[in-house]
């Protein structure tokens, strides 16, 4: 296959969606900070210590865009949305079971309940992201969940109807605390921007509709809605910031939730969301095949999530070219990257790898877009 010359912005040809598996000192001083043993300072300080060291980490093996690792959060979603004015944590009345190689796993998925008006009191990771410019020489990424989060795990009735006797105002102020949060970012110097949007996958999966119907949503509709929220959410970006959609069917310690191919959902997610790409699930049989990708427009860039981060047995460089291969067959070859299908550690114990597993991962990702696309990646 003939390569393209590198990207010069993102997303770049070698990319990583954004968590990494916490060292053992972030994780104790989390769990002394929680105890109160250690001030938040000193907590900080710590997490100052294993963001640099990753930063020149992610540099040294190649990538164009490093991450924080995540580091400071403990969910890659609710530490975002607890800090939002009348959101509060909730049982789910979505019922679900995580899948993993040694067997189910039971359990309600994480859910917030909006209690009053939202608003933003503060900024929420403009600092993260302000910290991980400061020691990066790469371009410095950073990701927000999704702001369709607050409102699929639970429906209208997760959102407290005296508040918001219309759902049309919830989104339009949901809309808002994000474009406030976009702006903030956009001031620091953010210009490459990922919105984590699990949503858009678990609509791709039959028994998950039957869900979002149960509790009285129209999965058909559900896309349309999204995209108009999120597109609300990022309208006043500058031109020179990169937003992404990065589209996940669970990442919880290893195991997965939803299934099947992105049919369902492609034409709405190509092509009525002003992203710039889309970092797609795609290291299984269960993401379905290539086609899809048909509806890509141009200029809009797909990261195949080929690797997994789901277990350590680390793929072949071979088998990565012969997959970008057949995805070009439906979307030009200049318009795809390559990535892991997400990150290592969606929360803060993380997905069951070794650290030295993980950096592997990451290095074949750069060797094989240098092999794919030229170098740099």
């Amino acid at each position: 296959m003939a390569a393209p010359l590198p990207r010069s912005r993102p997303p770049f040809r070698a990319e990583h969606v954004g968590s990494l598996l916490r060292p053992p000192e972030v994780l104790a001083a989390r769990e002394r900070h929680t105890r109160g043993k250690l001030s938040a300072t000193e907590r900080a300080a710590i997490e100052d210590d294993a963001i640099r060291a990753i930063v020149r980490e992610q540099e040294r093996m190649g990538f164009q865009a490093v991450t924080d690792g995540e580091f400071r959060r403990e969910s890659w979603h609710l530490d975002f949305f607890q800090r939002l004015a009348n959101v509060v944590a909730a049982p789910s009345p979505i019922h679900v079971s995580f899948h993993a190689e040694t067997g189910d796993i039971q359990r309600a998925p994480s859910a917030l309940r909006v209690v009053g008006k939202l608003a933003r009191p503060r900024a929420i990771f403009v600092e993260h992201f302000q910290f991980l410019k400061s020691v990066a020489g790469a371009v410095p990424k950073i990701s927000i969940p999704s702001p369709s989060n607050l409102h699929f795990r639970g429906g209208r009735g997760a959102v407290d109807s005296t508040a918001y006797p219309d759902l049309a105002e919830f989104y339009a102020d949901l809309a808002r605390v994000y474009a406030a949060e976009v702006a903030d970012l956009a001031v620091a110097g953010c210009r490459y921007l990922q919105v984590d949007e699990v949503n858009f996958a678990y609509l791709c999966d039959p028994r998950l509709r039957e869900e979002v119907q149960r509790v009285g949503e129209d999965p058909d509709l559900l896309p349309l809605t999204y995209a108009r929220l999120i597109n609300k959410a990022i309208e006043g970006r500058p031109e020179d910031m990169t937003v992404t959609l990065h589209l996940c069917r669970g990442n919880f310690e290893g195991a997965w939730l939803a299934a099947g191919g992105y049919e369902p959902v492609a034409e709405v997610l190509f092509n009525s969301i002003e992203a710039d790409g889309y970092f797609l699930e795609y290291d299984t049989e269960r993401a379905g095949d290539f086609q899809p990708l048909r509806l890509v427009p141009k200029g809009k860039i797909v990261v195949l999530g080929l690797i997994t981060t789901k277990r350590g047995s680390l793929e072949r460089v071979d088998d990565l070219r012969r997959r970008i291969d057949e995805a070009s067959r439906y979307v030009p070859l200049e318009q795809l990257a390559l990535s892991p299908q997400c990150g290592f550690a969606s929360a803060g114990r993380g997905n069951p790898l070794t650290f030295e597993e993980q950096w592997a991962k990451l290095r074949l990702v750069v060797e094989t877009a240098r092999a794919v696309w030229g170098d740099p990646p």
